[in-house]
């Protein structure tokens, strides 16, 4: 069982930046693929970025390339996601999400490969 707790959101102006924080209980966070996903009202939850057991394979949605910047310190249980440049339509819950893998530089990016999801946290990009 693992339990994943975001942080970090908040209101921001456009152009702005925000570092969210996912922190996992348990011993065994590195044999953990990380994901952040993000839900706007009325719309499905899609990936935003995701990261491999090992942090050596990265992925991001087009529409976040060049602007978010996932890692994971292992040490410390936590998966994070650094968000430059915002925009209005990056305003989303932003989930983090944790896949059990095997493969140590597989990286999962659909919401149904995920086994553990945090309870989100609100980023408003709005001036």
């Amino acid at each position: 069982q693992v339990q994943l707790v975001e942080s970090g959101g908040g209101l921001v102006q456009p152009g702005g930046s925000l570092r969210l924080s996912c922190a996992a209980s348990g011993r065994t966070f590195s044999m953990y693929a990380m994901g952040w996903f993000r839900q706007a009202p009325g719309k499905e939850r899609d990936v935003v970025a995701a990261i491999s057991r090992s942090g050596g394979s990265t992925y991001y949605a087009d529409s976040v390339k060049g602007r978010f910047t996932i890692s994971r310190d292992n040490a410390k249980n936590t998966v994070y996601l650094q968000m430059n440049s915002l925009k209005p339509e990056d305003t989303a819950v932003y989930y983090c999400a944790a896949d059990f893998m095997f493969m140590a530089h597989s990286i999962p990016v659909r919401t149904y490969e995920y086994d553990y999801w945090g309870q989100g946290t609100q980023v408003t990009v709005s001036s």
